[in-house]
């Protein structure tokens, strides 16, 4: 097998040698040109008289200015309800034979729809993740073992002439024959629909596997290799799986779940970031020299960026009308932006719900710093999830803690705001002292911040709980492994019910 795993990992440095990436902003004129000429029959083309923009000398200019921006509401209020309600034609050509439900933190009622062309782009991108992972210098013995992924349920659900269920779901229920020899938990346990059943039955296959990655949202994935240690009293998971090398993470950051990951291991993985969404596959880590992840520029979605402050998105994290929209082409680095797409699976100009920073714009990298319904700024403290996170980490040094969930609100005290932050904690220091920490870092980091807490912002308060409760609260939403991510900021009355939730359960 070892021979076998270095004919492979040839092949696969072979291919990465005679393919080079295209020119992100040219690569990115094509696609948006092929989006538009497939799509220019549609209802949606025909509205947006997508013929005409095809013929303009500035494609992309003509596209921006003739076409608005879409949120959820708006794309399946006009559009996309047509879609569940069995017409064709819509947004993109033919009819629609699944539906990703959203397994995002905002929402657990969308319906995103995913075309055939959205499951090659999918199949071609997780192609691409496997023959870039030559960059981080694996043996030849990783390229013969199996890869555990641990998404949502594959047995979709049926409604009449389409298929639902969440996208890692979908996608794995369609993947190549030819990748079923590597793929581990197999059809007849991914199809089971119950969590805890479906991590039972990983648990007691575990031994039979030779695990080489683990692919999964952090928080689901520590859940499951702790059940798997228990049920087979195991110290640590590499006694079964020996070969295990690389997890590719994604959907949330990882920072907060290595300290505690790695007490699982026996010694710490490569680590691969991913960006798979229900809209499509959007970036993958293709260097480990960088936390950053690189876009697929010629692989059916079209880009676009918004300035993300207060000037261009409101306080329900809407872009403004008349909020300036950049292309890769003219968009910056270092600057935080809304993404937009525009995809093979017909949606346009849509706010996929995600604020990323371009950190390298000749390679087309960018990091996801946060989401723009958990953007807090009440009293204008102008907060994102990115902060919060780096302010989280300065925390754990200074109290030698593990702080992997939390969530915060602006609520009310009397007539004034303060923010209340719920924070999982391993340990017990003085919650007093963690907000008074928590607050100077914040200041120090945030001069938007610093201002709200001499004027409107009148305190902070800290709360700290056993990591379980977020998990046993998003059970009892029916928000379970998966893709599911624990929401970081909510409105006040929606944290005011899992301030309830979490007296009840204590």
């Amino acid at each position: 097998m070892a021979v076998i795993g270095e004919l492979i990992k040839k092949a696969i440095d072979f291919t990465g040698m005679i393919t080079s990436d295209p020119d992100p902003v040219k690569a990115q004129e094509k696609v948006l040109r092929n989006l538009l000429e497939t799509a220019r029959l549609t209802a949606f083309g025909k509205a947006y008289d997508f013929s005409e923009l095809l013929k303009a000398d500035n494609i992309v200019a003509a596209f921006q200015d003739k076409v608005p921006v879409h949120d959820y509401d708006k794309m399946f209020g006009e559009w996309w309800h047509y879609l569940l309600e069995g017409h064709q034609n819509v947004t993109w050509p033919g009819g629609q034979q699944y539906f990703a439900l959203s397994s995002g933190t905002t929402s657990a009622s969308k319906y995103i729809p995913v075309t055939d062309d959205m499951l090659t782009a999918i199949r071609k991108a997780g192609i691409s993740e496997i023959t870039n992972i030559h960059a981080f210098n694996l043996p030849g013995d990783f390229f013969t073992k199996q890869i555990l992924m641990l998404g949502s349920s594959t047995s979709l659900i049926q409604k009449d002439d389409h298929q639902e269920g969440e996208i890692s779901g979908i996608s794995a229920s369609n993947l190549p024959t030819w990748f079923g020899g590597f793929y581990k938990p197999g059809r007849e346990i991914a199809d089971i629909a119950d969590w805890d059943e479906r991590v039972k039955r990983i648990a007691e296959e575990a031994p039979k596997w030779d695990i080489g990655c683990i692919s999964g949202i952090p928080a689901w994935v520590e859940l499951m290799l702790k059940e798997i240690i228990s049920h087979n009293k195991l110290n640590n998971i590499h006694e079964i799986w020996p070969n295990l090398m690389v997890y590719t993470t994604g959907g949330v950051a990882f920072e907060p779940y290595r300290k505690s990951l790695e007490q699982l291991f026996a010694h710490p993985l490569v680590y691969i970031d991913t960006y798979l969404a229900s809209e499509g596959f959007i970036a993958i880590q293709k260097r480990p020299d960088t936390n950053s992840m690189a876009l697929f520029p010629d692989n059916g979605i079209f880009y676009e960026f918004v300035p993300f402050n207060g000037d261009h998105v409101d306080e329900n994290g809407l872009v403004k009308p008349g909020a300036p929209v950049l292309s890769l082409a003219n968009a910056e680095e270092n600057v935080e932006y809304v993404l937009l797409l525009s995809t093979v699976s017909g949606a346009w100009r849509y706010m996929i719900g995600d604020t990323v920073q371009i950190t390298d714009k000749a390679k087309a990298e960018i990091k996801i710093t946060g989401r723009t319904k958990h953007f807090l700024n009440v009293v204008g403290s102008q907060l994102s999830v990115n902060q919060m996170n780096d302010a989280l980490r300065v925390l754990e040094q200074e109290y030698n803690v593990v702080i992997k969930e939390f969530i915060v609100a602006a609520v009310h005290r009397g007539e004034d705001y303060i923010h209340k932050w719920f924070l999982s904690c391993d340990k017990s220091p003085d919650p007093i002292k963690v907000a008074e920490s928590l607050d100077k870092t914040l200041r120090e980091n945030n001069k938007n911040y610093n201002v709200a807490r001499g004027r409107a912002l009148k305190g902070i308060e800290t709360e700290l709980i056993p990591e379980d409760i977020f998990y046993k609260w998003s059970e009892g939403t029916k928000k379970l492994g998966g893709q599911v991510k624990i929401p970081r900021v909510m409105k006040e009355e929606d944290f005011l019910e899992f301030e309830s939730f979490v007296r009840n359960y204590s």
